[in-house]
């Protein structure tokens, strides 16, 4: 896609997110089936419903443009996801696998929060009033499913694997 004005930029990462989000509602239930943590398992099945939903948003947006909802690869989504399938392959222990799955998760969740929030910020430039309030509701909830994992990590997650590992080692 050509950019050359700013709302070719916002189309051009409209797309991109779109796909993105697209990707995630293929991954989430891979990681939740590998998940042990009954809350992180939890935590991944709600996200699913929720990224469902923010792909409804996204449509929404193109709608509001007057656009026909299109993706756009996102090679920086496809790399997360990748990265988090090799790491579910070499993880052995389970309570380590959780932590390495919030890890992955969260990465997934700062990109989504930068998308968003760049996304919001030029459709405000450009006086898309309702998708910018279309988008921050999506922002808001990438940022609350981050925070929720991190949560997670600091409360249990983090501790029991450390504990494990210690065990096995200890063997």
């Amino acid at each position: 896609m050509k950019i050359e004005t700013m709302q070719d930029l916002f189309v051009c990462e409209l797309e991109d997110i779109y796909y993105a989000e697209k990707q995630i509602v293929k991954a989430l239930p891979k990681m939740a089936e590998k998940a042990t943590n009954p809350r992180l398992k939890k935590a991944f099945e709600s996200h699913l419903r929720e990224t469902e939903h923010q792909v409804k948003r996204a449509e929404q947006v193109f709608t509001l443009l007057a656009l026909k909802p299109k993706t756009e690869k996102c090679e920086a989504l496809l790399g997360l996801i990748k990265e988090a399938e090799e790491m579910m392959k070499h993880v052995k222990d389970p309570d380590v696998m959780d932590a390495a799955l919030i890890v992955s998760a969260q990465k997934v969740e700062h990109y989504e929060i930068a998308a968003y929030g760049t996304l919001a910020a030029i459709a405000d430039l450009l006086g898309y009033t309702e998708a910018a309030v279309i988008l921050r509701e999506t922002l808001e909830e990438e940022q609350s499913a981050d925070t929720n994992l991190n949560n997670l990590a600091l409360e249990k997650v983090n501790q029991q694997a450390l504990m494990s590992a210690s065990r096995h080692a200890a063997e």
